[in-house]
C-alpha cells in the first residue's frame, strides 16, 4: 500500500493536504515539529479530526541555531520561513525510510504568502531539503510541475487541486465538506511571527552571546526592560503569569517584592550581572507595579529565589517616561 508522510503544522492547509491524499486510499502518517517557538498541540487536534496518526519530532536546538542566522533571512518579523520549511522537509525526508513511506506531503499553497510561498521560494525549499523528488503539494499541485509520484501513478493528479493566492474560500469549503470545524487562524502557532516577541528575541540575540532555552521561554512572559548597563529585568503582568514565570526560575534568579503593598513579581534572570544601579532600577519597577506606586518611599526586599531575602531598598516608583525609555516592546 502507498504510504505518505504529511507535514502537519497544526493549521488548516496542512490538514486538508493530508486529508486530500488520504481520500485517494493512501495511508497517511502525520509529522509535526516541536521547537522553542511552536509545539504540537494544534497538530494533535487537527490529526484527530481526520483520523491519522501523528509523530512528533523535537528539533529545538538545531532550529534555534538556524533562527539565529538563516541563510535566506527573516520574514516580516523573526520568522525564517524558507529555511524553516527546508529543515522540516529534510527531517521528514529522513523519516521516509523509518516509516517505509513513499513521499512527503505539505500544505503549502502557491502565492499564499508573498515571501515564503512564491514559486521561487517553493523551489528553494524543495531543493534545500535534499528530497526534491519526494515532495508533493496537493493543494496547489496543478499549478506546479508534475511530480514523480504522479508520473508513477502513486497519486492521481486529477484529484489534486489548483489553489493559488491568499483567498481561503476553497480551503474553508473543503473543511466544511469534510467536517473539519475546529481549526486555528492562519497566523497562529509560531511565536516568531509575533511582532512583540520578535522584538524581544532580536534584542536578546544582539545583547547576549549565549542564549539559553530558559531565556527563550522567559521572552514569552511579562514586561521586559533593559537597563543602561544592559541588564534584563522582567515584571509579571498578572498573578497567573507570575505563576508561569515561577515555573522557570531557580536559585540563581533574583526576585524583588514590595514589603507593604501587593504588587507584581519582578525578577532579574540568571546569567545577568546586575550592578547596584540595576538592583535599584528593579526595586523601583516593583514599586511602580504595586499598590504603593503613589507613596513617597516604599521598601522592596530582594534576593535569590528560594532563599531568605536579606537585602532591601527604600525607593520611589519608576516614572512613566522611564518606563517608556527602557521597556522592550
Amino acid at each position: 500500500m502507498t504510504r505518505a508522510l504529511a507535514m502537519i503544522s497544526g493549521g488548516l492547509d496542512s490538514t486538508l493536504a493530508a486529508k486530500l491524499i488520504k481520500e485517494q486510499g493512501i495511508e497517511v502518517i502525520g509529522i509535526c515539529f516541536r521547537s522553542y517557538f511552536f509545539n504540537e498541540n494544534n497538530a494533535k487536534k487537527m490529526t484527530k479530526q481526520i483520523d491519522i496518526p501523528l509523530e512528533v519530532v523535537d528539533f529545538s536546538k538545531e532550529h534555534f541555531e538556524m533562527v539565529r542566522n538563516p541563510e535566506h533571512g527573516w520574514g516580516k518579523n523573526m520568522n525564517p520561513c524558507i529555511d524553516c520549511h527546508s529543515m522540516m522537509m529534510r527531517y521528514s525526508g529522513e523519516l521516509l525510510k523509518k516509516f517505509n513511506a513513499d513521499f512527503i506531503i505539505t500544505g503549502e499553497v502557491l502565492n499564499q504568502r508573498p515571501m515564503s510561498q512564491n514559486r521561487s521560494a517553493l523551489d528553494i525549499v524543495k531543493k534545500q531539503s535534499g528530497f526534491s523528488d519526494k515532495i508533493l503539494r496537493p493543494l496547489c499541485a496543478k499549478n506546479l510541475k508534475e511530480t514523480q509520484m504522479e508520473i508513477d501513478g502513486l497519486v492521481d493528479r486529477e484529484k489534486l487541486l489548483d489553489i493559488s493566492g491568499r483567498n481561503r474560500k476553497p480551503q474553508m469549503a473543503l473543511a466544511e465538506k469534510w467536517g473539519i470545524t475546529d481549526y486555528p487562524s492562519p497566523a497562529g502557532g509560531c511565536k516568531l511571527t509575533e511582532p512583540n516577541y520578535s522584538i524581544r528575541l532580536k534584542e536578546t540575540l544582539d545583547r547576549k552571546e549565549k542564549v539559553t532555552e530558559k531565556d527563550i521561554h522567559l521572552l514569552k512572559q511579562g514586561r521586559h526592560f533593559v537597563t543602561d548597563n544592559k541588564t534584563k529585568i522582567i515584571v509579571s503582568r498578572t498573578g497567573e503569569e507570575g505563576e508561569q514565570i515561577k515555573q522557570l526560575l531557580n536559585n540563581k534568579d533574583i526576585m524583588f517584592i514590595t514589603c507593604d503593598f501587593n504588587g507584581a513579581m519582578v525578577i532579574i534572570p540568571e546569567g545577568e550581572k546586575p550592578s547596584d544601579d540595576d538592583l535599584t532600577f528593579a526595586c523601583r519597577l516593583a514599586v511602580r507595579y504595586s499598590k504603593g506606586k503613589n507613596e513617597e518611599l516604599v521598601k522592596v526586599k530582594f534576593g535569590k529565589v528560594s532563599t531568605e531575602f536579606d537585602e532591601a531598598k527604600e525607593v520611589t516608583a519608576m516614572t512613566q517616561d522611564e518606563l517608556d525609555k527602557y521597556i522592550v516592546n
